[in-house]
């Protein structure tokens, strides 16, 4: 009895100095986190993108088609290349590092970049100038994710975590606690206001086609609201859509008033359980090597095309991952979708 009673304290023991272990070294203070139950079925259309820049691009995030016919991406290498009309790549301007990710082309000719490390930046033939690093209320902008510029010149843009960075984003998605913001830089003031704060890990952002508002995508909240910028709802947000099979990255407006979003996927068996535990979820934050085993986002890639009442009305999806893997990006382009991917070394291109 005495020997039970032993090996049931050391087991004791160890349990408890393991909850101890995790309470003082885990990084996060989580919440649940209740995963969508809607599916796609799969199509595996993605499987027969054609690859371009094959091999000489790292992880594109995101793709602009600008009017002269280039397309640009950033690549994780530090650098922002660009593919001319007649197919040929360049190295064109090296921004250093390997935080660049959404990118939008502004009405100068000009690129916006959203750089983690650096904040939101103009890139043009000249070099690269700094618009904002910190916002008004004083708070530095640490995680620039995506941006949009309007016709007046305003730029809208994405802080997605001002908790996490880059290289730790997942851990925001395990904590489920809203540290995304949606900001505006101004132009003429070179100011940068916070327009919506406690947003779950914003990401994409995208005016629509008259510009009266604009959709900024929520990862781990599987949506996206609406915000509007003109008439009687001005200043005023709402939800676009809701309940998204995956995760929604970037977003785009289409030739047709409608939305191209590219979807992460991040439900797994495992994930479903550990979501519904605080201790489960301090537990991986605790032991980082853990995660790589729970993190299925470079399994399936998805792309949707919603309409502008949020509804779905297409979708495109490589159910395996083995072309196509961790879209980032959405683009459609002169009858093209373009496909950005942290998980490929070239740009996925599939007619409509």
């Amino acid at each position: 009895m005495s020997r039970v009673l032993l090996v049931s304290s050391a087991v004791i023991a160890s349990f408890l100095s393991f909850v101890l272990h995790v309470a003082l070294n885990s990084p996060i203070s989580p919440l649940p986190l209740p995963l969508p139950t809607s599916y796609l079925a799969p199509n595996n259309l993605l499987q027969k993108v054609e690859k371009l820049g094959e091999g000489r691009l790292v992880g594109p995030e995101d793709v602009v088609a600008s009017r002269d016919g280039m397309l640009y991406t950033a690549t994780r290498d530090g650098w922002i290349r660009r593919m001319h009309p007649n197919g040929s790549w360049e190295g064109w301007v090296m921004i250093g590092g390997d935080a660049v990710l959404g990118m939008t082309e502004a009405k100068d000719g000009t690129l916006i970049v959203c750089d983690v490390d650096k904040g939101l930046l103009k890139v043009g033939d000249e070099g690269v100038t700094i618009l904002a690093s910190v916002a008004d209320d004083g708070s530095p902008i640490r995680f620039a994710d995506d941006a949009i510029e309007a016709s007046d010149g305003t730029v809208y843009f994405s802080d997605a975590s001002n908790k996490f960075g880059l290289h730790d984003w997942f851990l925001d998605v395990l904590e489920a606690r809203p540290h995304g913001r949606l900001l505006k830089y101004d132009p003429s003031t070179r100011k940068t206001s916070v327009i919506i704060s406690g947003l779950g890990f914003a990401n994409g952002v995208a005016l629509s086609a008259d510009q009266d508002y604009l959709v900024v995508c929520e990862t781990w909240r599987f949506r996206c609201l609406k915000y509007w910028l003109k008439g009687e709802l001005e200043g005023k947000s709402e939800v676009f859509i809701d309940g998204l099979p995956g995760g929604p990255d970037n977003i785009n407006l289409a030739p047709d008033g409608s939305f191209w979003i590219a979807l992460l996927e991040l439900r797994s068996g495992g994930l479903n359980l550990i979501h519904g535990s605080a201790l489960a979820k301090r537990a991986m934050a605790a032991f980082p090597e853990l995660l790589k085993f729970v993190r299925p986002v470079k399994r399936r890639a998805m792309a949707v095309n919603v309409a502008a009442d949020g509804t779905i009305r297409r979708a495109l999806d490589d159910s395996d991952g083995s072309v196509m893997s961790f879209v980032t990006s959405a683009l459609e382009f002169e009858g093209h979708l373009y496909l950005g991917s942290l998980g490929t070394d070239f740009i996925g291109k599939i007619p409509l």
